[in-house]
């Protein structure tokens, strides 16, 4: 049986030098990168999976859509929530968001499909 719409999961993370967009190669700003935040985001959506799909089956990104609308510093947490909204066939569309103490950092969908892992 297909993953279920409002499945959800958090990642939590401290934002360090490495995750910075000068360390990424994305920009000249020593704050949380894009590539980063996308990383997070992917990665709540794979945790929402881990216990729902079924043995054989794995999950592989198609599409990411974020806007990345605030910076964060070195040293700050940040929180990256993903929710299943839909599933269509084989393909599952997450909305995700990343925030921090201020508020929003990041917020979008992201597409995962469904496949066997062989």
């Amino acid at each position: 049986m297909p993953p279920q719409p409002g499945l959800a999961a958090e990642i939590v993370a401290a934002v360090t030098e490495s995750d910075t967009a000068v360390a990424l190669g994305s920009g000249d700003v020593p704050v949380l990168g894009t590539p980063r935040v996308v990383g997070l985001c992917e990665e709540a959506t794979v945790k929402a999976l881990e216990t729902a799909l079924d043995p054989g089956t794995t999950s592989v990104g198609m599409r990411i859509q974020l806007d990345h609308v605030a910076p964060t510093a070195v040293g700050h947490k940040v929180r990256a929530e993903a929710t299943l909204e839909r599933v269509e066939g084989r393909r599952l569309t997450f909305s995700v968001s990343v925030r921090d103490e201020r508020g929003l950092v990041a917020v979008g969908k992201v597409t995962r499909v469904l496949v066997d892992i062989e």
